[in-house]
């Protein structure tokens, strides 16, 4: 072998090894990104999925799905409507904790609703929450699990209660929180 294909098979394996250590830091800087964008959701995503690999597709096909809504914040108007709304349950969580708690999911689905969050499904309105509200979608599931069991007529009061903690915590989100600080989150965690 002369000189010159030595050099040349010396420079083609330095630049596959190139190649390679970008694909794996490329795929690690990914992970951490969506790790640090979707929190805890992150690693429910990972266990349900038994996959990094399949989680972080679903977790970026659901961002690729939130750009194409329009999702946005509530007029001042709605907020306070639906802030009255949302005391009428409270108070009726004192006489009737049950129908309080359906009466919550009822209304933090129509708050959804009312800011452009798909509602044909439970799971599809919390997939498209987690990108906006990666960690009280967990309280959201939650609340929701607790809202299908006191259906069945298996719901504990303390369950009940909790319910309608988780609930209040994505009710204040979406009530509360400016959609367009989070769109430039989400584009600058994209960026890194």
């Amino acid at each position: 072998m002369t000189h010159l294909a030595e050099v040349v098979l010396i420079v083609v394996g330095a630049v596959v090894l190139a190649a390679i250590a970008a694909y794996f830091y490329s795929r690690q800087r990914r992970s951490q990104l969506l790790r640090r964008r979707f929190g805890p959701e992150y690693g429910r995503m990972v266990s349900q999925e038994n996959s990094v690999r399949r989680a972080e597709e679903l977790l970026e096909s659901r961002e690729q799905a939130r750009e194409t809504l329009d999702i946005r914040p509530l007029p001042r108007t709605d907020q306070a409507a639906f802030a009255s709304r949302w005391e009428a349950v409270q108070r009726q969580f004192v006489d009737d904790p049950p129908a309080a708690v359906l009466q919550a999911d009822q209304l933090v689905t129509e708050v959804m609703e009312e800011c452009g969050y798909p509602v044909a499904s439970f799971e599809r309105r919390a997939e498209i929450a987690s990108v906006d509200y990666p960690v009280v979608v967990q309280n959201y599931r939650a609340a929701h699990e607790v809202a299908l069991c006191q259906g069945r007529g298996e719901a504990t009061t303390e369950d009940l209660r909790k319910a309608m903690i988780h609930y209040r915590s994505l009710f204040d989100e979406l009530l509360n929180h400016s959609l367009v600080d989070r769109k430039e989150t989400r584009a600058t965690h994209q960026e890194r």
